[in-house]
């Protein structure tokens, strides 16, 4: 490829990058507002919660995308850049997967730990911020992962409103040089990237935070060499 086409494509990486680091700080923000609520005491909050999780769930990211680009300037008379309109429908489809695992991991805590606030008389944010979270979070981790992943490659989607990000970039390269094998290759390879380098990130991430509740894993003692007792070297020598 010339070097202008490789710098189309740099340019499509930057965008999907964008795009991801938004969404997921978006869809965290979301994660942990509405998993929360599901464990909401009054049953409204739950409902509602449950209500955003279950809509955003059930519908295709894709038709999403259409309805914050397309739909909403009809309905509102403004219209989102590519960029915001991307991140949005993005972030509140992932975060909607990611409220369940909030719920999820804050309802597996033992319950004791939560009985145990209670004596000490904290209040309901108290026993979140001080007892539940602190527990919860590590476990989030590993499935938060596999969601990046899947929010990395729900970027693509963004394509439909003719953003450069990269699997736009890389049709637009394809139709310029009629190479499908070597264009599609690099994109694997780019994505494939991306994502070990992101499922490391947060395995390093999760370590420390078990580390921080003390639930890392035990390092292998080492184990001293076995001593030979006096007399058999020559024993066995005879």
């Amino acid at each position: 490829m010339t070097p202008g086409l490789w710098e189309l494509v740099l340019r499509g990486v930057w965008v999907t990058l964008q795009l991801l680091v938004f969404g997921a700080l978006l869809a965290t923000v979301v994660s942990f507002v509405v998993g929360v609520a599901r464990t909401h005491r009054r049953w409204i909050v739950r409902f509602v919660a449950g209500l955003y999780t279950e809509v955003f769930r059930g519908t295709s990211a894709l038709i999403m995308i259409f309805w914050v680009y397309f739909v909403l300037p009809l309905a509102f008379g403004w219209q989102l850049v590519p960029m915001w309109a991307g991140v949005l429908a993005l972030g509140l489809t992932y975060g909607a997967y990611g409220a369940e695992i909030v719920r999820g991991a804050l309802t597996a805590v033992d319950p004791a730990q939560r009985e145990g606030g209670i004596a000490l008389s904290f209040t309901p944010w108290q026993r979140m911020r001080l007892i539940l979270l602190p527990q919860a979070v590590p476990e989030m981790i590993p499935p938060f992962a596999n969601l990046v992943v899947e929010l990395l490659k729900g970027t693509a989607l963004v394509s439909v409103m003719g953003m450069g990000d990269l699997a736009f970039s890389g049709s637009l390269v394809r139709l310029a040089l009629q190479e499908s094998v070597e264009i599609y290759a690099y994109l694997l390879v780019i994505y494939f990237v991306i994502a070990f380098l992101l499922t490391r990130a947060m395995r390093v991430l999760e370590r420390r935070l078990k580390a921080g509740v003390g639930k890392a894993p035990a390092r292998k003692a080492a184990v001293p060499p076995a001593r030979v007792p006096e007399g058999a070297s020559a024993g066995g020598g005879a």
